[in-house]
């Protein structure tokens, strides 16, 4: 099994179920995939900034990675299970809350349809795009991932092309952002672009 091949990356429908830790029914996470896709999404918020360690482990109990994150209340953390053995996978979270683990089950999708909207040209430096519609009205999670650290600027195009929003952000291999778009007529557009003049269309 090709354990080094799970990486975190940066992410419509939501598929988990959203879970409170034991003993602080405001602290939450939802574990989100699109379509079957290679990624699943790690959305963590809590109340306060802290230590936050994300494990994942394959069903016979061997961790596959370790990452924590310190000084956060909320944050969102793609794995990208490329390369793995479909079969069930868990994903750990512990925070000074305590201890939650969530299943996963990893199937490998069609790639032309799960990966349509992922797929880049010209050797862009924006690998991954994936644009999520949350529950609450108006607010899209955009999550992309990068080849190491690039400034992209991201723009917002309502439904007739009308530009909403510009701004440059770093992305140092992954992020993700929420936007509130509860005032925008029809299905807004995200265009990515990188220092190279590549550009990346998501609607």
């Amino acid at each position: 099994m090709k354990t080094r091949n799970v990486v975190l990356t940066v992410a419509a429908v939501i598929v988990a179920s959203t879970f409170t830790f034991a003993g602080n029914p405001t602290s939450k996470v939802v574990v989100v995939n699109q379509n079957n896709s290679e990624i699943f999404k790690v959305i963590y918020e809590g109340t306060t900034a802290g230590k936050v360690t994300l494990k994942v482990y394959d069903s016979n109990g061997n961790q596959l990675l370790s990452e924590i994150t310190s000084g956060l209340d909320k944050f969102m953390r793609p794995v990208n299970f490329s390369g793995m053995q479909p079969g069930e996978y868990s994903i750990e979270i512990t925070d000074n809350n305590g201890k939650h683990t969530q299943k996963v089950n990893y199937k490998i999708a069609n790639r032309e349809s799960s990966l349509e909207t992922a797929s880049v040209k010209n050797e862009s430096s924006i690998k991954t795009v994936y644009i999520t519609k949350l529950k609450e009205a108006g607010k899209y999670l955009m999550s992309v991932t990068t080849e190491g650290t690039k400034k992209i600027n991201v723009r917002i195009f309502d439904g007739v092309d009308n530009l909403l929003h510009s701004e440059v952000v770093t992305v140092n291999g992954s992020a993700g952002l929420v936007y509130n778009l509860k005032q925008v007529e029809g299905q807004p557009t995200f265009l990515l672009i990188d220092n190279d003049g590549n550009k990346k269309v998501v609607k």
